[in-house]
């Protein structure tokens, strides 16, 4: 079954957590120094909040996140059927966690994430260059990212 994700950068994660476990009626499930996530049923969501230098603050992006490889798969082709470049991050570190990932930024520049969490992390991990997502061109001089694989388009 799929979950509902939104990340949202946040300048003061003590304050933050106060006001999000007050509005959730819960307390997250993982909380960090620099991050927490509450896995809700009611709404089902996963909803996350970090702290971290230079990033976004409010919603820095929104996903799908699935329970098992063939929903993953599903939300994968859905991606390629959209026909937009696809950050294809593959097995990543991410926000405490083990996941396998893809993003795609909607026509506005919204940035998706697809993902399939495996495990927990000691660390938060890296985040991949997403600015990708906005620039055809992008893939071509980044160094040391993941790739964007353009959209297939048929001929004739």
């Amino acid at each position: 079954m799929k979950r509902f994700h939104v990340h949202v950068g946040v300048k003061d994660i003590e304050k933050s957590i106060a006001f999000y476990s007050n509005l959730f009626g819960i307390e997250p499930s993982v909380a960090k120094a620099d991050y927490a996530k509450w896995t809700l049923d009611d709404p089902r969501i996963n909803f996350a909040i970090s702290m971290r230098e230079g990033a976004t603050k409010g919603i820095e992006h929104v996903g799908v996140q699935v329970e098992e490889a063939a929903e993953l798969a599903e939300v994968y082709a859905r991606l390629d059927a959209a026909g937009r470049p696809v950050l294809e991050e593959g097995a990543t570190t991410c926000c405490y966690a083990q996941s396998e990932k893809s993003w795609i930024a909607d026509p506005d520049g919204v940035v998706w994430e697809a993902f399939l969490t495996e495990g927990e992390s000691t660390t938060y991990g890296a985040s991949p260059a997403l600015d990708q997502l906005a620039s055809a061109n992008a893939a071509s001089n980044a160094c040391c990212a993941p790739q964007v694989v353009r959209p297939k388009t048929s001929c004739c």
